[in-house]
Order: structure tokens, then sequence, then C-alpha cells
């Protein structure tokens, strides 16, 4: 048994991330060594519900602006973080967050260390973050950035600055552009299909399933198999193309697209939320 201390604030970190109760989180984190991610894949194999999307706790509060270049080529997020949400809706603040969305679409940049070099009037966009920080005093920086490039690229931004997604497809169709990443803005889809979903997380999750299965009481034998089905599950609610179309529960996302272009097909995405 590790000897890590458990604090007060440690259960109830993990509490707001899952939604488990206090002694479930304790345990957890015991067994787990203090490890979140570990303690996580406890309680879910424990059969916990857990609440928690994972690609989505580490933001805080700020602003996520999500756009493309005029042609619809190339398509960019950035999320611009504070500390408080008073700062995040600020009018200004919102206006600056778009100057760096604008300077980033200018320059093409492909990454945070480039952008934050590129030229954002005299100065760069480092130094004027250093400056909304001396004038806010809130710790303020580009912290994600994504770049989808295809021959049609949809921008989406939901909320009120709080999530973009970006929808990269392989034929011009707008219209199908914003269903598609107001599909991933709600159902949060972690890959394409199955074949993209990378094989450790498919390990994971098969490794949860089967340990959910044998807290169950289910024979030993035929966990595997009953693990297989609720990989099966996962891909159909965690992958876009298999997921119910939102606007009609009765057809598939693939189904959506055949019905818009037998040829069209989702070449990439990229989503960012706030927690």
């Amino acid at each position: 048994m590790s000897t890590t201390t458990i604090t007060a604030a440690d259960i109830n970190k993990l509490r707001q991330q899952t939604g488990a109760g206090m002694m479930d989180c304790r345990k957890a984190l015991t067994e787990s060594n203090g490890d979140f991610e570990a303690a996580i894949d406890y309680l879910r194999k424990k059969g916990q519900k857990v609440a928690a999307l994972r690609g989505d706790r580490e933001a805080k509060e700020g602003v996520i602006i999500a756009k493309t270049t005029e042609d619809n080529k190339t398509g960019f997020i950035i999320n611009l973080s504070c500390e408080t949400d008073f700062v995040s809706k600020n009018a200004e603040y919102i206006n600056f967050a778009q100057s760096i969305m604008d300077a980033a679409i200018v320059n093409n940049v492909k990454g945070i260390d480039e952008l934050n070099k590129v030229k954002l009037g005299d100065d760069t966009v480092m130094d004027k973050l250093n400056e909304q920080v001396a004038k806010i005093g809130e710790k303020i920086s580009v912290s994600k950035f994504e770049r989808v490039e295809a021959d049609y690229v949809a921008a989406y931004i939901h909320g009120s600055y709080r999530m973009g997604v970006l929808v990269g497809l392989n034929k011009v169709a707008p219209e199908a552009g914003k269903d598609i990443a107001m599909q991933i803005a709600a159902m949060n889809p972690i890959a394409i299909d199955a074949e993209s979903v990378p094989a450790e997380t498919i390990a994971r999750e098969k490794d949860i399933a089967i340990e959910q299965v044998k807290a169950e009481g289910k024979p030993a034998e035929m966990a595997e198999k009953i693990a297989m089905g609720k990989i099966n599950k996962f891909f159909k609610e965690s992958t876009l193309l298999a997921q119910p179309f939102v606007k009609d529960s009765n057809k598939s996302v693939s189904d959506y697209l055949q019905s818009v272009d037998a040829d069209l097909k989702v070449i990439s995405f990229k989503r960012i939320a706030l927690g």
C-alpha cells in the first residue's frame, strides 16, 4: 500500500472531475498512489459512472476563437486563457483574442510558440500578452492552439466563446460542415471512425470493460466476448461517423454525409472547450 498522503483537497478535486462519492474518490486515489488519471480509470473499472470529459478538464476560464481563412482552406482555434470569467466576458478581452486570431491567420502560424513571436501592431503577441498580465493582474496566455487544412474547413464557436470546432472536408460543403461541427461540439467524438482510434485507447477501454464484466460477477470465459460488445458500443458512442446524427437520431453521421454527397468525407477535426 502506498504511503502517499491523500488530502481533502485531492478528494474534492476528483469528486468535481468525476461526480463520484467522497469515499470512492478517497479509495481510488489511495489505490492509485495519488495519480488522478489512474484514479479515474480505477473508478470506471469498479463500475462508477464518471462524469469527467478528459479533453476538457485542463481548460479553466478564457475565450475560444475558431476561424478560417477567406478561402476556407485552413482553420485555426485559439484558447486565450485567464483566471476568472469576469475577465473572459469583458468585450475588450474578447476583442484582444480576436486580434490574436487575425494575426494567426495573416501569418499562417503552425503553433503557439510561432504565434507568440508574430507582430501584433508594433509589438509581438507575447509583448501584448505581458501587457495584459500587467494591466489585469491575471495569468493570461494562448494556452491551446489547433489548425486544420483541407479542401474545405468549417469553423464553429459554441456558446459565449466557450468552445471551438474545426472540421476539414474533402469537398466544399458549407451546410454539411456546419452540421458536422455542431455534432462534434455536442457529442465530443474522440476520432473520425474506429480505425482512427489509437491502439492504446482501445486497449485501455478493453481493460476497463473486462474489469467491469468481472465486477458484475460474469464468468471469466465470457469476459472477453462481453468486453468486445462494450468496445463496439464505445466505438458507436465515441467515433464521429458511427454516432447518431444530432439532427436526426434515426441516421448515423456517416448516413448523413452520404445523403449530402456520396463522396463527401471528413478528413480531420479539432475541438477545444473550456472546463
